[in-house]
C-alpha cells in the first residue's frame, strides 16, 4: 500500500472483511457496524421518515449479506456497492409507495453536532427548513447526487458507481444541481 492515502486503507480494509465475510458470515458484523450510518442517513434523506428508513436500511444489509458472494473488488470502496443496493431499494419504495417526500426535521435533529444559542438554532432551523424544501422541488436524481456528497461526503467517482454514471457526468449534476438550489435561496431571500 502506497501513501497514506486514508481512501486506500479504508478500501483495502473493506477488501480484507468482505474476502472474511464471504467465507465466516459472522464477520460481515464488522461491515455492518462500519457502514450502518453511511447507510441509514442515505436512505434516510432519500425517504424523510424514520421507520422506513430503518425497514430499508435493514433490507440493504440483508440484502448485501445474502449477495455478498456477487460482490467483485473492481476498485470501488464496498461503501458503494452498498448505497448502491440503497439506491435501488429507495426507488422500489418511491415507486411502491406513490407518496410525496417529507422530511421528519425532528428525527434529523441529533445530527446537528453544535450548541447554538436560541437565536441562532431559529435561524439555522428556518435556513435548513428552506434548503430541504428547495431539495425537494429538484428531481430525484439531482436530490441524490447532493445528498451522497454532501450529506455522505462521497466523492465524484464513488457517486457515480452508485448511480451508474461517470464522475464527470456526476460534477455536472452537482454543478446544474447547486445552481438551481442557489436561484431558488437567491429568489426567496428576494421575496423576503
Amino acid at each position: 500500500m502506497s501513501g497514506g492515502n486514508p481512501g486506500e486503507k479504508t478500501h483495502h480494509e473493506d477488501g480484507a472483511l468482505v474476502r472474511r465475510a464471504k467465507e465466516e458470515r459472522e464477520a460481515f458484523d464488522a461491515l455492518y457496524v462500519k457502514y450502518l450510518k453511511k447507510v441509514y442517513t442515505y436512505v434516510f434523506y432519500r425517504i424523510g421518515n424514520v421507520e422506513d428508513a430503518e425497514d430499508i436500511t435493514e433490507s440493504v444489509f440483508l440484502h448485501a449479506l445474502i449477495h455478498l458472494d456477487r460482490y467483485q473488488d473492481r476498485g470501488i470502496p464496498f461503501s458503494a456497492w452498498l448505497l448502491r443496493i440503497a439506491h435501488n431499494l429507495v426507488a422500489n419504495w418511491h415507486r411502491n409507495s406513490k407518496r410525496r417526500r417529507v422530511v421528519d426535521l425532528d428525527a434529523a435533529e441529533p445530527l446537528q453536532d453544535t450548541s447554538p444559542t436560541p437565536e441562532e438554532a431559529l435561524e439555522s432551523e428556518e435556513e435548513r427548513r428552506q434548503i430541504l424544501a428547495l431539495l425537494e422541488t429538484l428531481p430525484e436524481e439531482r436530490q441524490q447526487a447532493l445528498i451522497l456528497r454532501y450529506a455522505e461526503g462521497m466523492k465524484h467517482k464513488e457517486i457515480g458507481e452508485v448511480m451508474g454514471k461517470s464522475a464527470g457526468a456526476v460534477k455536472v449534476l452537482i454543478h446544474r444541481s447547486l445552481i438551481s438550489l442557489h436561484r431558488g435561496f437567491s429568489e426567496k431571500e428576494d421575496r423576503r
